[in-house]
């Protein structure tokens, strides 16, 4: 394979996973990102952690959805993350993925 062969099937890679996310946000809840992967759960909990000289936060999610190319399954029944990084975690509005009456089949 060359290089260009190579960074083609990335690509193709890359936009089924899109299209995958596509097609499965519309059943989640939440929309989580860490530093290291994005999810689409049901549930989520974010708890933040002390210790003695820092913190960290555990997220704990379940009914989940993960954005990672490499998985062959990429729904999960529960996941838990520690991390010391940032954590975005946001409801997705329901409203944003229904179709318009006007746009609707047979109507």
């Amino acid at each position: 394979m060359d290089d260009d062969e190579i960074e083609d099937y990335d690509r193709e890679v890359e936009l089924a996973l899109y299209r995958e996310y596509r097609d499965v946000v519309s059943q989640f809840k939440y929309v989580i990102e860490t530093e290291r992967r994005f999810y689409l759960a049901n549930e989520v909990t974010l708890v933040r952690q002390d210790t003695e000289h820092d913190f960290y936060f555990e997220i704990t999610m379940n009914d989940v959805w993960v954005w990672d190319i490499y998985r062959s399954d990429r729904f999960v029944k529960s996941v838990r993350v520690l991390t010391f990084k940032d954590v975005n975690v946001e409801e997705l509005n329901p409203s944003d993925f229904e179709i318009p009456k006007d746009l609707s089949l047979g109507k």
